[in-house]
Order: C-alpha cells, then sequence, then structure tokens
C-alpha cells in the first residue's frame, strides 16, 4: 500500500506512534502528533500548519474530516474519540470518549466534554463549551439533554470498532479493478 502524504512545514514534522494508521490518501501536515491506535481515513487532511494538532490514543479521524488550526487555537482530540466523515475541527478541543457527527463542524477555543455526542450537521460555535456527556444538535448548536448510559456505551464502541477497521485496511492490498 502506498504512504499517505506526510509533510514538514515550518520546522514541524508529522509524529504517530507505530501503532497509528493513516490511509494513503490522507494528508497530515506540520506540528501533528498521532497516539497509538489512532486512525486517520481516506481523504482526511490534518493541516497543523500554524498551531498543533494531538490525537488520542485510540481516535479516529473518518473519511473526508479536515482538522486545521489558528494561531493561538491547537486542536486537542482526547482518547476514543470518533470525528464522523466530513466533519471540520477547527482550533478546537474534543475530550475524551466523545462522539463528532458526520458533517459536523467544530469551530475556535469550543471544547468539546468528555463523552458528548454532536450530532451529524451541527455547528459548534466559536467558544462554545459543552459540558461532559451533552446530546448537542442544530444550527448554532445547542444542548438538547444529557446522553444516556447506553448513548455513551456507543460512543465507545463506535471507537472500538474503528480499531478494528484500521487493522483490516492496515493489511489490504493495493490491487486494480477486476474487469469484465
Amino acid at each position: 500500500m502506498r504512504e499517505p502524504h506526510v509533510v514538514a512545514i515550518n520546522g514541524s514534522t508529522p509524529r504517530a506512534e507505530k501503532t497509528a494508521w493513516v490511509a494513503p490518501t490522507a494528508a497530515v501536515i506540520g506540528a501533528a502528533t498521532l497516539g497509538g491506535e489512532t486512525s486517520v481515513w481516506y481523504g482526511a487532511v490534518l493541516r497543523a500548519d500554524c498551531d498543533s494538532i494531538t490525537l488520542g490514543e485510540g481516535s479516529n479521524i473518518q473519511d473526508g474530516v479536515a482538522v486545521h488550526v489558528d494561531p493561538g487555537f491547537p486542536v486537542v482530540v482526547g482518547r476514543d474519540v470518533s470525528v464522523g466523515h466530513n466533519a471540520v475541527l477547527h482550533g478546537c478541543t474534543v475530550e475524551d470518549g466523545a462522539l463528532v457527527g458526520m458533517g459536523a463542524t467544530v469551530l475556535n477555543g469550543a471544547v468539546v466534554g468528555t463523552q458528548s455526542l454532536i450530532a451529524a450537521g451541527a455547528l459548534v460555535l466559536e467558544g462554545t463549551r459543552i459540558p461532559p456527556r451533552s446530546l448537542v444538535a442544530g444550527v448554532p448548536a445547542k444542548v438538547r439533554r444529557e446522553l444516556t448510559d447506553d448513548e455513551v456505551a456507543h460512543n465507545a464502541a463506535n471507537a472500538a470498532v474503528y480499531r478494528q477497521l484500521a487493522q483490516q485496511h492496515r493489511s489490504a492490498d493495493v490491487t486494480s479493478f477486476d474487469t469484465a
């Protein structure tokens, strides 16, 4: 399998634990650090060109996600976090065990609390602080209620599934289409 796009910029080279997996079409740029058993999926971009990006152990950045920073606004993703397809994380913090739904956007200075769920398509505005175990939805995003124990368990299960999927994709062969 071909290597992902890894780019050093402004004197910073991305770093990853040996157990991290980055898809061959993903890009990791600058001051990015990937913890153990993290995964960065196809078409995702982590661009740490003017501040840092840190992914905690067991977290996954799914297909098409954009992660970017501004000066003074790093991105910090905790442990066992799932960031759904085509979401945007920009200069924010997502704490342990949270799930950011598909197409959601989390902006500069926002903090997503531990084990929270940001619904698909939600827009978390700059500087918003989401309490732990919150269900957050809407544009702009608002806390709707506290998550149940089952919903928190679902967040954890999602992260576990992506750890297993990353192992399968790590060992996959690049091939060409079968032709009829």
